[in-house]
């Protein structure tokens, strides 16, 4: 459904202005309390701001963990997904967190690949076919001198084709 939107969207809106806006209104991600607050018009760069608020304030009153967790999930491999196009099938693996401090005010976690990264993902995929990238990222306050957690992602990313077919053979099997 999104994906199907997305192509519709395109023909009026800026890839970046419907990944933004896209994720806010999602009614899965905003079940996160994550809001995209900034992306850049390549998509290489996407900010999060998650609030403190009634609806993320635990026990103790800071976000809750989960709010933290579920607002990093679904970035990168969203962000992938639009960078490099349709030739490549892109899942989320794998993730983790780990805690480092309560997060007591609203939290922040920039997403972010560099050209040059995007060109090495290109190589290694169309060598091996398919790879497992893993990014890290630190959730922390405005300022971004407080880490109040920090995210490890594995993605998956394989060229479409090997993918369909690596599908049909284990289909077979």
């Amino acid at each position: 459904m999104y994906a199907v939107l997305t192509k519709i969207l395109r023909k009026v809106f800026k890839e970046h202005t419907i990944f933004k806006y896209g994720f806010n209104i999602s009614p899965m991600y905003r079940r996160s309390t994550g809001r995209v607050i900034a992306v850049t018009e390549d998509l290489l760069t996407a900010k999060v701001k998650i609030p403190l608020s009634i609806k993320n304030r635990n026990y103790v009153g800071s976000i809750f963990g989960g709010s933290l967790f579920s607002a990093t999930d679904p970035v990168f491999m969203i962000q992938l997904i639009h960078i490099l196009g349709d030739a490549y099938v892109v899942w989320d693996k794998e993730a983790t967190i780990r805690f480092r401090r309560p997060a007591k005010t609203d939290a922040y976690v920039v997403f972010s690949f560099s050209e040059s990264e995007i060109e090495t993902i290109k190589k290694r995929v169309a060598e091996e076919r398919e790879i497992d990238l893993v990014k890290e990222i630190e959730i922390t306050d405005t300022s971004g001198d407080i880490v109040y957690a920090q995210v490890v992602k594995t993605i998956y990313i394989a060229d479409k084709e090997y993918y369909k077919n690596k599908r049909k053979t284990r289909k077979a099997v």
